[in-house]
């Protein structure tokens, strides 16, 4: 199944082309900056993406080894982009929020949950991942690279 979706103002238009099997949701002080709270994504191989956006999206280099793009019109975060070297190199996080449906596609887990404000919690039986455990995985993934 595909799934559609765009920025706020539609002229930033996307399809995923790789099934959507699950959520995450980050509570990193980048990402709530970002999104104005909780970032919810789903994660997209490389080739999964294909976008129509003309020359509203751009992108920022948060971290040294990701970018966020948005919508130059709307200013809607649009997803995170994995850049460094490694077998996660040009995975897309796509905001959950930019779909059109996103029915259907569970929470599975949650990210820099020592970071989560306490004005919340996120219900359910999924995995939650401190920010040491984040970058030890991150620093495995980048080391695989063959």
């Amino acid at each position: 199944m595909h799934h559609t979706g765009s920025c706020l103002c539609g002229a930033a238009k996307f399809t995923v082309t790789t099934p959507i099997a699950e959520t995450y949701a980050c509570h990193c002080g980048m990402c709530r900056k970002w999104s104005g709270g909780i970032a919810m994504a789903v994660e997209v191989p490389p080739d999964g993406l294909t976008v129509d956006a003309g020359d509203t999206i751009k992108t920022y280099a948060s971290s040294e080894w990701g970018e966020r793009a948005f919508c130059t019109a709307c200013g809607s975060g649009l997803y995170y982009r994995f850049v460094a070297p490694g077998p996660q190199h040009g995975t897309f996080y796509l905001n959950l929020g930019a779909l059109d449906d996103p029915g259907g596609i569970p929470l599975t887990g949650e990210l820099f949950i020592d970071a989560k404000p306490d004005g919340y919690a996120l219900e359910g039986d999924h995995t939650r991942m401190t920010s040491t455990e984040f970058f030890a995985m991150v620093e495995d993934s980048m080391k695989g690279e063959g």
